[in-house]
Formats: C-alpha cells, structure tokens, sequence
C-alpha cells in the first residue's frame, strides 16, 4: 500500500492502464492543448509556414521535466502538419540497422518521435547527423574486404526529440535542431483547466473550486494532476458524492500524505533531514541521497526541480541550501544564526 501511495506523486507512467488513459486524454490540436502558450505561437507559425511552401517542419528538440506533455506536443505537431508519427525512444534504438529500419519506413513529411533523446547510442547518433541535416545515411555492407559503404536517401522528415536531460545531449545534435523549446510548469489556472477537461472525458463532475485545489497540490504537471484526480474520484466515487468538492479532494489527498503545496513524504524527508542533520545546508546530493536512501538521479530529475521552482530549496557551489520558505511550511523554527 507504501508504494501506491509513492507512486502518485510520481512523475513517469506506472501502468499499462494508466498509458491508455493518457491517450485519451490527450488533446489532438494546437488549440486544444492548455498551457505553454508561448511554444503553441513559436510552433503554429513554423507549422503553418512549412505547410504553405510544402515542406517537412524543421527538427524539434523538446525538454523539460516529465510529464508536462512533450509526448503529447509531438503528437499534436504531427497532427497539425497532417503527416504519419512513428515513435520510439533511445534506449530501444540498440543498434544502426534499428535506426535504419524506422527511417526507411518514413513518408515524405512523416515525424520520427524519439523519446528519452540523450539516452540514444553514440554510434546511432551519429548515424542521425547526416540523416538529419541532408536527408541521407551511410551504411557499411558486407564484412573484411567485402565491405562497402552504401549511400541511402531517405525522404524528407521531422525528427522531434524529447528529453528530460538536455545538458547531455551531445553539442553537435543538439546544434542540429533547428527549433528548440522548453517546457515549462503548469500554473494553477492551466492545471485547473487540464483537470476540469479530465473530469468531463472521465464522466465525473467536479467543482470549480475542487479543481482549484487539486490543480495546487500537482507540482506543476498534468500527468500527476490526472493521477490525483483519478484517485480522489476513487474517494468521491466511494463516498456516494455527485461531484468533487475542496473537502474530498482535502480528504483523499491527506490520506495520499500529498500537502497542500504538493510535497510527498519524499520531498518533506529530503528536506528535514536536511534541516535537522545539517541545519539546512549546504549539503551534498550524494549526502543528501545516502540519508534518504534515493538515488542521486531521481532526487536530480524528479524531486529537486520543483522544490527549487517553489522556493523551497537553492543551489550553491557548496551544495543544496534549505530556503526560510520551506521552515514555514514545514513549520520549523527557522534560526538565523546557524543559517
């Protein structure tokens, strides 16, 4: 039962279930997705340029934390410019013939989608240099003195990456993107809107303010904002109410230990240990990780971005400082003197 109600808080895709869920809740046009609103103007602009001359879109480097739709943006563009979207992502990109075999099966204007961008294999991402600047790769066939190379043309295409680590992309395919966007966290409005549009898909009501409250305890991201509004049906559903008010979102999220500024028991262990430990910091992340028993990688890409968009949490040269922010809402005196 621990581990369910840690997974709610998390930010990747638990289930099979959960996957097909996201599908249908996932908006098919520019004008149906809520949020990033600078990225949808930047990208209805090439779209509609690249549509009028009859051309592929230029390649589209997406990053930014998980679950703020860069899956979802790519299948929005794909569906916008009107062409086919293959998708895979790096890790299952073993070898080059992998590669080849998913480029070759592409059309004219086709997007090739490929998640998870930084993990792909040195010598598969260097195949992509030549694929993605002049529409053609070069492959060895034969082996000893048979070998020879074999130049294969390959149809116009958009390749759309997406990547929760951009600073490992290697510089010269990142420098082959010609469009490159950040996502950004949801606001409370927009993450109300997202919420209200699960409901109706989900045949659930919901109040406006019940909404509101759920949108605050998201941590910025859709995917966890669907996860909580599943759940806290779950309660509504349960409990004979009609639709979700403040109080059963209130109730089901204390129960899920989820507070009111979307903390888990993760984030507020991460954070007391390091006041009560460490009188706040600085602390190293590897300190930090041995005290809570999490990986160095998952306090980096999962519970440290958002503890430092809210505030609670800053960088150093010397290492991660707790914030006075985060002394009151943990309700922890705050001594300034041994800070």
């Amino acid at each position: 039962m621990e581990q369910d109600f840690d997974d709610v808080l998390s930010n990747e895709v638990t289930d099979d279930q959960e996957g097909r869920d996201e599908v249908s809740l996932r908006p098919q046009t520019l004008a149906t997705y809520i949020g990033q609103a600078r990225i949808k103007h930047e990208l209805a602009v090439y779209i509609q340029a690249a549509k009028s001359r009859g051309e592929a879109l230029d390649h589209v480097l997406l990053y930014g934390p998980p679950g703020l739709g860069k899956t979802t943006l790519a299948m929005v563009i794909a569906n916008e410019m009107q062409v086919a979207i293959k998708t895979t992502s790096g890790p299952a990109i073993e070898k080059p013939g992998d590669l080849v075999a998913l480029l070759n099966d592409l059309k004219p204007g086709d997007v090739l989608f490929i998640d998870e961008i930084h993990r792909l294999p040195k010598v598969v991402e260097e195949m992509l240099y030549s694929a993605m600047e002049d529409f053609y790769i070069d492959i060895v066939v034969g082996e000893g003195p048979t070998a020879h190379p074999v130049h294969f043309p390959l149809p116009p295409f958009t390749l759309i990456g997406a990547t929760t680590r951009a600073g490992l992309l290697a510089a010269p395919l990142r420098d082959r993107f010609g469009i490159v966007a950040r996502m950004d966290y949801y606001t409370t409005t927009e993450l109300s809107q997202i919420i209200d549009r699960s409901a109706t898909i989900f045949n659930t009501k919901i109040q406006e303010d019940g909404a509101h409250e759920l949108a605050l305890r998201s941590r910025g991201t859709p995917r966890i904002a669907n996860r909580l509004l599943k759940r806290v049906r779950d309660f509504a559903q349960v409990g004979g109410q009609s639709a979700i008010d403040p109080a059963t979102v209130d109730r089901a999220l204390d129960l899920l230990a989820v507070d009111d500024q979307g903390l888990d028991e993760i984030d507020r262990k991460l954070l007391t240990t390091m006041i009560e430990h460490y009188h706040g910091g600085p602390v190293g992340i590897r300190t930090i990780a041995a005290n809570i028993g999490e990986e160095v990688n998952t306090i980096e890409e999962m519970y440290e971005p958002y503890l430092l968009q809210i505030g609670f949490l800053m960088r150093t040269p010397r290492g991660r400082v707790v914030t006075p922010a985060a002394y009151e809402h943990l309700k922890i005196p705050f001594d300034q003197e041994e800070n």
